[in-house]
């Protein structure tokens, strides 16, 4: 769910379930989570995120800078950097010859964008064969608060920087957002049905937890 607040877009996953109180939380990646008792009303979490809004975009641009400051890299032939789950040397991920240090991290970020893209659409294919279901359209974008995302129109959009993990880390963010397809809520039926597919998918969860902050540039 999107929200507007002092000219800010919140964007939120909303998770439904057997509790009686309402809580919103941040996890290291920057993803925002709203837990609220089944059957609570868009108003109400509308009303709550408002109420929390400052606290929330606070938090989210603090734990922005921490992962820029804790993840400096090396923008030369020799830097380090993830992909799918492995360090590479950068001249091994692109050309680095006579680019300096912005060529080179323009020039990274567009190789993620190529590589995300690449897998993304081939691993798709075999889940959403598996699931039934089709998305609208697929796209890769940036995002400093989710993975991937699946709008009420069954657009999915998926975060660049996944290619930097590996690959079954990949597979668990598209089955997730497949599963959106058919349960537009984190409740216990979407859970069941991502068990369904991937049953160590908690592992998956802890991987993006732990490591998301090293999955930048």
């Amino acid at each position: 769910m999107k929200f507007e607040f002092e000219n800010n877009i919140i964007d939120v996953h909303v998770q439904y379930g057997s509790r009686k109180k309402i809580s919103i939380g941040i996890d290291p990646s920057g993803l925002i989570t709203v837990q609220v008792p089944n059957a609570t009303s868009e108003e109400t979490i509308k009303a709550v995120v408002e109420q929390h809004g400052r606290w929330i975009l606070d938090n989210s641009q603090r734990m922005a800078e921490a992962r820029k400051t804790s993840g400096i890299r090396e923008y030369h032939e020799n830097g380090k950097f993830l992909h799918l789950g492995q360090e590479h040397l950068l001249h091994e991920l692109i050309e680095t010859n006579g680019l300096n240090e912005e060529e080179l991290r323009r020039n990274l970020k567009k190789f993620y964008f190529s590589s995300c893209k690449k897998i993304v659409g081939e691993r798709i294919q075999l889940y959403q064969m598996q699931l039934k279901v089709k998305p609208k359209t697929i796209e890769i974008v940036e995002s400093i608060t989710k993975w991937g995302s699946c709008s009420s129109d069954k657009k999915l959009t998926f975060n660049y920087r996944l290619a930097m993990a590996p690959i079954e880390v990949i597979d668990y963010v598209i089955i997730h957002e497949l599963c959106h397809l058919l349960h537009m809520n984190h409740d216990r039926s979407f859970w069941r049905r991502v068990g369904s597919m991937m049953p160590d998918y908690k592992e998956k969860q802890a991987f993006l937890e732990r490591y998301g902050n090293a999955m930048t540039l």
